[in-house]
């Protein structure tokens, strides 16, 4: 008797478990999307770089780390996504960067940023990461020499990658990322709501879904 009466706790626990789980999900994602409405700044800051109309309804924010590969992989979806919806999406970039010396490719980025490069300079980055990056390691020496193809004054670059600002940028964003349970890159928030389950299907799902809410036919 006490090893059916065992058998049968243990299987409560186990399905209380596990409808906990998906309560916990379903709760993590409505609140996030209150967060998006009450707490706007933890997922845009005034800093932070964005791309679309300011109109837009839809917003796809993504904590980036340069050297990240799965970053990269994932631009041309969103590229395609704004394509597909124009007007109705505004991208906004947060930095993660959590690869070694990964901070380094931001403080570029956001050099490039004061001389109106910065889109060109991070799809640069993405698109020649094998050049600048061994084994997850940033090996900043060698981004220079590609920078004059989308028009930047490398010497410049060198020179305001120093401003003192940067670091607070970088500094809030990865507090940001913390407060949001974001742990790894590329993490996708659209309309605040988190990609979960993490993939390029996924996130053309979640996307289609926030532009059907926020522009019914």
């Amino acid at each position: 008797m006490k090893r059916i009466l065992f058998a049968a706790a243990s299987l409560v626990l186990i399905a209380v478990f596990f409808v906990a789980a998906s309560y916990y999900k379903n709760q993590r994602a409505a609140e996030l999307g209150f967060m998006a409405q009450e707490q706007a700044s933890t997922f845009v800051r005034p800093h932070s770089p964005t791309l679309g109309s300011d109109d837009a309804k839809v917003y796809i924010v993504k904590f980036t780390d340069p050297a990240c590969e799965t970053c990269a992989s994932f631009s041309p979806f969103i590229k395609q996504a704004m394509e597909a919806f124009p007007g109705q999406i505004k991208v906004v970039i947060r930095y993660a960067p959590f690869h070694e010396g990964a901070d380094g490719a931001v403080r570029i980025l956001e050099a490039a940023r004061k001389q109106g490069k910065f889109w060109e300079t991070l799809q640069l980055l993405y698109q020649r990461q094998s050049t600048w990056t061994q084994h997850h390691r940033v090996v900043l020496d060698e981004i220079w020499q590609f920078l004059p193809e989308v028009g930047l004054d490398v010497e410049r670059v060198k020179e305001d990658m120093r401003d003192p600002s940067i670091a607070a940028i970088i500094e809030q964003d990865l507090a940001d990322a913390r407060a949001l349970g974001v742990r790894k890159t590329p993490g996708f928030f659209v309309n605040g709501k988190p990609l979960e389950p993490f993939g390029a299907r996924p996130l053309t799902a979640l996307i289609k879904a926030e532009i059907r809410e926020k522009y019914p036919e």
